[in-house]
């Protein structure tokens, strides 16, 4: 065991230093220097299969039609620079997480990955860069890493992340705009092992993160993040409703979850819906704490900043968010790899360990969270006898009109039960971006049932 952390170390780029560390104002002036603002490497690598940060991706290319929902691929006409499958897979190992070289190798005959040319699309406005410069050395997490300062809203954390809970908070509070975003026919869907693909839920939703909405005056300065959604089908769930909370201080204000049926005409608190409870509208097949990744309180492990590594990772996936629909996404054993875009791009690496005496069906969890801050990333978890249990990719696509990522479909693979999960299929009604955002009083679970109720 101590032989192979050795090696893991060696193929690092940089080192996690502990949690305590703080950021002095000789590193912050790394940031617009050799440093982006916002803290990813500016210059590629020495290769070249990583280029330099040159302000990403702002130009629509031909073919985008504002207003409808799907956004144009800027790299349609690229071509593969190399695949990847179970019989070259050895020669690219340094590269791969334990989930890829899974797929790769009990799939011999039908999962590859299609590696593109690397580009660092991801973009913030001038306010928002401001602010996560600033952070760099006024941020602070509280409470055992457990909460952030309401003094950092409006900037990524910590652009310089020092621990873990650091690179985690800076996942969790990533950049999608400050309006609201919208999914008119959001689906999820999970493949069965036999094959067979089940709709488990077409929802109409909304997500925001009050905390870069820092010109509002309405909203809790704690609220970083809000999402709820409308159930359209399957018919015998129609009419339901949830909806997650989250605040930057989870000790002091929980989690806030409900759930509305139209058969009891109420809303509910619904505690359950976080760590390791699985999500009913997925199919059981991904649990609360892991939606997007990672997401709700950060209590039950040990969360390690190993340092910063070269992946492929799942990015620019237009094609799959966008082009790739129906039947045309789902192969039995695993998401067809026709519809994938995977390219180099330098990410940090967190190991979340099981504290003593917490419970969890992980024992452990491996994170690959993309430097530049898109959202795109994956995970590898382990079961109590250190079995790999699960995997995700979580895409991204640039929205280049609007000025930042979004990163909300994501693959999750549970290898155990033989099934896969894809979740926030947009290929049917797109994607809403709104000018405005909604005002708190419209945005209350009251508020929210009545409206949509009333349809």
């Amino acid at each position: 065991m101590k032989k192979r952390s050795l090696c893991l170390s060696a193929v690092l780029l940089g080192l996690g230093l502990p949690a305590w560390a703080a950021v002095s104002a000789e590193d912050a002036r790394q940031l617009g220097n050799t440093l982006t603002e916002f803290g990813a490497v500016k210059a590629g690598n020495k290769e070249g299969s990583i280029p330099p940060y040159t302000g990403g991706l702002r130009d629509a290319p031909a073919g985008f039609k504002p207003g409808t929902g799907f956004w144009a691929d800027p790299y349609k006409d690229e071509k593969p620079l190399y695949r990847i499958d179970a019989k070259n897979m050895a020669q690219y190992a340094d590269k791969l997480t334990e989930g890829q070289k899974h797929l790769l190798v009990n799939n011999p005959a039908s999962f590859y990955i299609d590696v593109y040319p690397s580009h660092r699309t991801v973009t913030y406005p001038e306010h928002v860069l401001k602010a996560t410069v600033r952070n760099a050395t006024a941020c602070k997490t509280l409470k055992d890493n457990l909460a952030v300062d309401t003094a950092c809203r409006g900037g990524m954390p910590f652009p310089i992340p020092r621990s873990g809970y650091e690179a985690m908070w800076n996942q969790v509070l990533r950049y999608i705009g400050e309006t609201d975003v919208q999914t008119p026919y959001g689906r999820s869907l999970v493949v069965d092992p036999n094959g067979k693909v089940v709709l488990t839920a077409e929802q109409q939703s909304l997500t925001e993160t009050p905390y870069y909405q820092t010109r509002l005056t309405d909203r809790d300065p704690q609220l970083y993040w809000r999402t709820f959604a409308y159930v359209r089908g399957p018919a015998r769930k129609a009419g339901e409703m949830s909806g997650l909370m989250d605040f930057l201080d989870p000790t002091e204000k929980p989690r806030r979850a409900w759930n509305y049926t139209p058969g009891q005409r109420r809303v509910k608190l619904a505690p359950e819906f976080s760590y390791d409870t699985p999500v009913g509208s997925i199919g059981g097949v991904v649990f609360y704490d892991e939606l997007f990744l990672f997401s709700g309180k950060m209590d039950r492990f040990d969360f390690k900043l190993v340092g910063k590594k070269e992946v492929l990772l799942p990015y620019n996936n237009y094609k799959h968010y966008f082009s790739c629909g129906g039947d045309d996404q789902f192969l039995p054993r695993h998401a067809n790899p026709a519809c994938d875009r995977f390219e180099l791009h330098r990410v940090w690496v967190v190991e979340a360990t099981l504290k003593p005496g917490q419970r969890h069906a992980y024992s452990k969890r491996v994170y690959y969270f993309d430097e530049d801050g898109s959202g795109a990333g994956m995970f590898d978890s382990f079961d109590q006898n250190g079995q790999l249990y699960r995997t995700a990719f979580n895409m991204m696509v640039q929205l280049y009109d609007r000025g930042h990522a979004y990163a909300v479909k994501n693959l999750v693979y549970d290898f155990q039960k033989g099934m896969y999960a894809l979740v926030g299929d947009l290929s049917k009604g797109g994607l809403v971006v709104s000018d405005t955002a909604m005002s708190e009083r419209d945005l209350n679970p009251e508020s929210i049932v009545a409206r949509m109720s009333a349809r």
